[in-house]
């Protein structure tokens, strides 16, 4: 019935883009007041991260963090993108410039955070070394993002 040959995967899913509604400050404030959530934008924050990643530095489930990533991504703070079965995750900046400014208040604060600056250091050793973490096998480097 199909000709598998000529199926073809598209790179970005349909869908997981941000929609053109306005954003919403109650939602924003709702993605920003959960700590897996906070940790997870930490991970983000100037690259693009395999979900993998993220199971591997904050020690809980793909669903969880799936969730989650889906929750952020609701908000209108986080884009998603395929390659291959990896899911990539990246921040991205709200056009409205008081969510953006919140946003972007909540990511500075992590420079004084010690727990934020551990979930750092333990993804440069990810990233480094991925042959110490087992689920990590194949899993492609995060990307670093020009601002």
């Amino acid at each position: 019935m199909y000709d598998l040959p000529n199926i073809s995967v598209k790179a970005y899913i349909t869908g997981m883009t941000r929609s053109a509604k306005p954003l919403d400050m109650v939602q924003l404030f709702a993605a920003l007041a959960d700590p897996t959530r906070l940790r997870l934008l930490n991970l983000m924050n100037g690259r693009e991260v395999c979900v993998c990643y993220f199971v591997e530095i904050l020690k809980q489930g793909q669903p969880k963090i799936s969730r989650h990533l889906a929750y952020l991504r609701r908000a209108g703070i986080v884009e998603a993108r395929r390659e291959g079965k990896w899911m990539h995750y990246r921040i991205e900046r709200p056009a409205d410039t008081r969510a953006a400014s919140i946003l972007d208040a909540a990511l500075k604060s992590f420079d004084t955070d010690r727990s934020m600056q551990t979930d750092l250091a333990r993804l440069g050793q990810a990233c480094c070394q991925p042959r110490r973490f087992v689920t990590l096998q194949g899993a492609p480097t995060p990307i670093a993002r020009s601002a």
